[in-house]
């Protein structure tokens, strides 16, 4: 069985939206505003691409990163990992063609099957819907979150709001930074 991570950078109040600067959002890019780059801050997210095996999006997130990722440096190991697009609509002639092994996953039910398998685990960026529906369904075994000191109010926040069970996490690894990040990894208690 794999591991399933979401793994997210999130303000205070849970928003994920437009970290990076993704068009469409008041507070877009908001990573990068008025916070110092720490770089031990970020070490996480390199360890992530050593230690996964391969990668699952949504079809917003996809889009978004296929087009960039693929010639950036620092995301290199992530080009030759299997990826895995949950998608009702996107097709194969959709997916691009320079970022490696690309599967579109159908259903939830294909993401569980995949879990089942054997392998490293599966890292989950961006995807704020996606994560929703995997973590209402139980299919998310741990997160690893950089969070931001920053209320952002309105945006597509990383947990449902849906009426459910308590959810216990156990705290793993932790961590504070001079710039108010802080690292929080979270195994999903079952």
């Amino acid at each position: 069985m794999r591991t399933l991570i979401s793994t997210a950078f999130v303000s205070l109040d849970g928003v994920v939206e437009a970290p990076g600067g993704e068009p469409g959002y008041r507070n877009s890019g908001w990573t990068f505003k008025d916070i110092e780059f720490l770089p031990e801050a970020f070490e996480i997210k390199g360890r992530e691409q050593h230690e996964a095996g391969a990668m699952l999006l949504g079809r917003v997130s996809y889009q978004a990163f296929s087009p960039v990722w693929p010639a950036m440096p620092e995301f290199a190991q992530y080009k030759a990992m299997p990826k895995y697009v949950v998608s009702t609509t996107l097709t194969e002639g959709d997916l691009v063609s320079d970022w490696g092994e690309t599967t579109i996953l159908r259903s939830l039910d294909e993401v569980a099957a995949l879990k089942a398998t054997e392998g490293g685990p599966i890292i989950v960026h961006g995807s704020a819907a996606l994560n929703r529906s995997l973590s209402d369904a139980g299919l998310i075994d741990r997160y690893h979150l950089l969070v931001f000191p920053l209320l952002l109010g309105a945006g597509k926040r990383l947990f449902s709001a849906t009426d459910k069970d308590a959810q216990k996490l156990r705290l793993v690894e932790h961590e504070a930074y001079a710039n108010g990040i802080q690292k929080n990894v979270f195994d999903v208690v079952r």
